[in-house]
């Protein structure tokens, strides 16, 4: 079986460590090829404060929150997500016995993507604007022969969710749209969205299944984190990969569990 998952910022945080996350990954990687996407955008914003660089966000008609993304905060961004936090995922899963290749969308032109031009944003007054794109990217490729590669030798590729752009400039591109764009690349059989509650909910409940045909009727009483985690859901599985399923990253089996049905909301068709 081949699995992607998406490790949210809340899953790494602080010093502490999940340790039960990490040992289910290693039980997933001696049996099956595993592909990680980690996040990160808290991180992002609190070293963008610390160095004095205020971070502004914008949301989308369709609801989807995003960080507008000027030239300094595209350098902040590479150097939080390819540096800091990459590195300290693969130091913790080296340290657990994973065998774990750090990597970017730079490395080996791994993901490619062109700048937006311009973006649409509500204001707060319930207005469209539109405004100049800045450093945010449009995934157009990913270098699957890489994975590939790496995947036949028994490594666990950990990617951060920067992009190259047509000018080799560094580019912010969504986490969770990237994990779709990674699982579509390695033909996945499963893609496993962690985060910081037990799925998809609708009136305080987990809904334990959606069909990828019918989750608009459910975007307008949800969130606009878990609104981006079920479009990549569905971009994912409309592009070939089995199954999505969202599932808290703060279980004691939470990789293992969602695998089994056991636990999280599963999205197919």
């Amino acid at each position: 079986m081949r699995i992607a998952i998406k490790m949210g910022g809340d899953l790494i945080k602080g010093e502490s460590i999940n340790t039960p996350l990490i040992e289910d990954i290693r039980a997933l990687a001696q049996a099956h090829s595993v592909v990680v996407v980690h996040g990160g955008g808290d991180i992002v914003t609190d070293m963008a404060k610390r160095l004095g660089k205020e971070q502004t966000f914008v949301m989308s008609p369709e609801g989807f929150k995003s960080r507008y993304t000027d030239r300094e905060t595209a350098d902040i961004y590479a150097m939080v997500m390819a540096g800091a936090i990459n590195t300290k995922i693969v130091g913790t899963l080296q340290s657990f016995g994973i065998n774990t290749v750090g990597l970017s969308g730079f490395d080996g032109g791994l993901i490619r993507a062109e700048r937006k031009k311009r973006l649409v944003v509500i204001d707060e007054k319930g207005r469209k604007l539109a405004k100049e794109g800045g450093y945010t990217g449009k995934i157009t490729s990913v270098n699957s022969g890489m994975l590939e590669l790496l995947l036949s030798k028994g490594y666990v590729p950990v990617i951060s969710p920067l992009a190259m752009g047509t000018e080799y400039e560094p580019l912010n591109i969504d986490g969770d749209r990237t994990t779709a764009n990674v699982a579509k690349a390695i033909k996945a059989d499963l893609v496993i969205y962690l985060t910081d509650v037990e799925g998809v909910l609708k009136d305080g409940n987990v809904i334990p299944k959606i069909g990828a045909l019918e989750v608009d009727t459910l975007l307008a009483n949800i969130g606009p984190g878990m609104s981006t985690k079920i479009h990549a859901a569905v971009e994912a599985i409309k592009g070939g990969v089995g199954k999505a399923v969202i599932t808290s990253g703060f279980a004691e089996r939470p990789l293992s569990d969602a695998i089994e049905g056991k636990r999280g909301t599963v999205i197919a068709l």
